[in-house]
């Protein structure tokens, strides 16, 4: 004897079970979770010019780290300066230091370093 299940879309197609309908929604997470990683790395590889633009800013800067007049800030020692500024003769191009260990913040000194260049 065959047994017939009842089918109330007859015509209309097979009918999908609860086990058939998870995994379908399980491949659709699964494909919107490709797609998303592989968005973000197309994203994080735009935004390399931008990063690779501020290593050339950095460069720069390190280049020149120090203005020609420079203003001593909270912490810094003429010892600190003169190796941030690449400028070993501070005090003997400032006269009005007369004690080296006598820095304070404020304190406005002239920069010659050897990587300035002057136009």
């Amino acid at each position: 004897m065959q047994v017939m299940a009842f089918n109330p879309r007859k015509g209309k197609g097979p009918v999908l079970c609860s086990k058939d309908i998870a995994d379908a929604a399980s491949w659709y997470c699964v494909f919107v979770l490709v797609a998303l990683l592989v968005l973000s790395m197309f994203r994080d590889s735009f935004m390399l010019p931008n990063h690779a633009n501020n290593i050339i800013d950095n460069n720069q800067l390190l280049s020149h780290p120090c203005d020609e007049i420079y203003v001593v800030g909270e912490g810094e020692t003429l010892h600190s300066i003169s190796d941030k500024c690449d400028d070993p003769f501070i005090v003997e191009n400032n006269p009005h230091i007369h004690d080296p260990d006598d820095v304070f913040p404020g304190l406005v000194i002239k920069i010659t370093s050897s990587h300035h260049t002057y136009k």
